[in-house]
């Protein structure tokens, strides 16, 4: 007997349109001024998708040109920044739980207009960036309307940014955001922060701030600070840290990946040069150790990690690493694809890596990095790729990437090979036109998906953009079925006055 309940989407072949208007007034040498309404992204390239290795959410970088601009100034508290102590190549790339990227973010622009993956209106708003004196300032007021597709209402973005420099090569500053209707729907949040970065010598550095944010019947646990230490010489460096994010700190209009813990991270890098083998430029000895807590003491998570490198003359290098992890998970969770959750408890894994990386400088370069040890309770063997741009003739280039990942859990389908296949190609028809598609297959969300883009420069900061969108679920009775598919026209029209 048939059960066969396979829902057909509903097709809508219902063509819109609007218009909306953007402006830039330069206030004064080094101040601008930039107004928006309808404010539309249509044009931008699709997120690349991301295999979540980790227990905790995934960042995704900000693409929109408006939001792009200028966006050094809010940075706050040395949030995305590593350690350069380390140096600027260190590592092998492993992505394992509680690698970096935990310092919160207290303004991320993707908060505004995007409700997770899915596009909120905005109704327009305002920029002002720029530097008066030695004082660096960003304000930003954006306003979106209520959606019913993001469950969204009418929300107000604020963010005031305001950085003086001080001594040669250092700073102090503040920053405030608010968001009018908080992610709960009852009352507003609001966030307070003040950091500075102080530089000494010519590789010293010292980071720190405190921050803390106001919601609606939240009023204990709301607090974050970190101070950091590094020291990035030539043959030696040295990194600590102290982070501290409360369990109830939760800046809406910005980025938390993980709340309720206490960081403590140290790492110390042996870096010589070469002096008897010619074709090595140098070598790097890396130790990192980190121990994080949550508020009452337990521990979470613990990473011994060591690596060593091999940086050659002609910038190619040679990656090798042992990570050694502990990880306690309060409550199950779900491990790369959605049907298989690991039950709460103390996990202890290793990892071995090794990788290598192409140099800029070659024709092609990119870095393919092979990583294999126990996960969790199970065992994973992962292959990534990551390729620069390929100039197959003057006029045709591929950007190739993909990660492979098999993994063996002893749990209910704990069995299977995480596929993401992400190639990105370029066609140059003149200077002022080109198309580009970036072409996904995700096998951890059954899904394939295209995003092509058609740019054509008519006259100066004058574009004409085609943007064809698909997405499609390989697991469909009739593969392959469309999720949604979507062809846009956007054209604008550049005034000088």
């Amino acid at each position: 007997m048939s059960t066969d309940k396979t829902v057909v989407p509903t097709v809508l072949n219902d063509p819109g349109g609007d218009l909306g208007a953007d402006a830039k007034y330069s206030v004064s040498q080094s101040l601008t001024a930039d107004l928006t309404y309808n404010t539309d992204f249509a044009q931008v390239e699709a997120d690349e998708q991301q295999v979540n290795l980790t227990r905790f959410s995934l960042f995704f970088p900000e693409k929109r040109d408006f939001f792009l601009e200028n966006q050094g100034i809010f940075t706050f508290g040395g949030a995305g920044v590593n350690a350069t102590a380390l140096g600027s190549t260190s590592g092998g790339g492993s992505a394992v739980p509680g690698d970096s990227g935990e310092t919160p973010q207290l303004f991320y622009s993707r908060r505004i207009g995007l409700n997770g993956a899915t596009v909120v209106p905005i109704w327009g708003g305002g920029r002002l960036t720029g530097r008066v004196g030695r004082t660096t300032l960003g304000l930003i007021n954006m306003e979106t309307r209520s959606s019913d597709a993001s469950r969204s209402a009418a929300t107000n973005f604020s963010v005031v940014r305001v950085k003086r420099d001080i001594f040669r090569r250092s700073s102090i500053g503040l920053l405030a955001t608010n968001r009018s209707i908080a992610q709960s729907g009852k009352g507003s949040n609001q966030t307070f922060g003040i950091d500075t970065a102080l530089a000494f010598f010519s590789n010293v550095a010292v980071n720190a701030y405190v921050a803390k944010n106001a919601t609606s019947g939240v009023s204990d646990d709301n607090l974050s600070y970190r101070t950091q230490f590094d020291y990035g010489g030539d043959r030696y460096g040295l990194a600590v840290e102290r982070l501290s994010v409360g369990s109830n700190f939760n800046p809406e209009v910005g980025f938390v990946r993980r709340p309720d813990i206490r960081r403590n991270y140290a790492a110390a890098r042996f870096s010589p040069r070469s002096r008897k083998i010619k074709v090595i430029r140098k070598y790097y000895a890396i130790g990192q150790f980190t121990y994080t807590t949550d508020r009452a003491g337990q521990l979470n998570t613990r990473i011994a990690d060591s690596g060593f490198s091999v940086e050659l003359q002609n910038s190619d290098r040679l990656d090798l690493g042992f990570n050694d992890d502990y990880e306690f998970a309060k409550s199950a969770f779900p491990v790369i694809v959605s049907t298989v959750r690991l039950p709460r408890g103390g996990y202890h894994f290793r990892t071995g890596r090794m990788g290598y990386s192409f140099g800029q400088q070659r024709p092609y370069s990119g870095s393919l990095l092979f990583e294999k040890g126990s996960y969790y309770n199970g065992d994973r063997t992962t292959l990534t790729f990551r390729g620069s741009r390929v100039n197959v003739t003057s006029q045709f280039s591929v950007e190739p990437n993909f990660s492979i990942n098999a993994v063996d859990l002893p749990v209910a389908n704990g069995s299977f090979t995480a596929k993401l296949l992400g190639p990105r190609v370029t066609y140059t028809m003149t200077p002022l036109m080109f198309a580009s598609a970036l072409l996904q297959y995700n096998s951890a969300t059954n899904s394939v998906s295209a995003n092509v883009r058609l740019r054509w420069e008519y006259r100066p900061g004058s574009e004409l953009f085609v943007v064809y969108n698909e997405d499609r679920d390989t697991l469909a009775a009739n593969f392959p079925a469309t999720r949604n598919r979507s062809v846009i026209f956007k054209i604008n029209r550049f005034f000088r006055l």
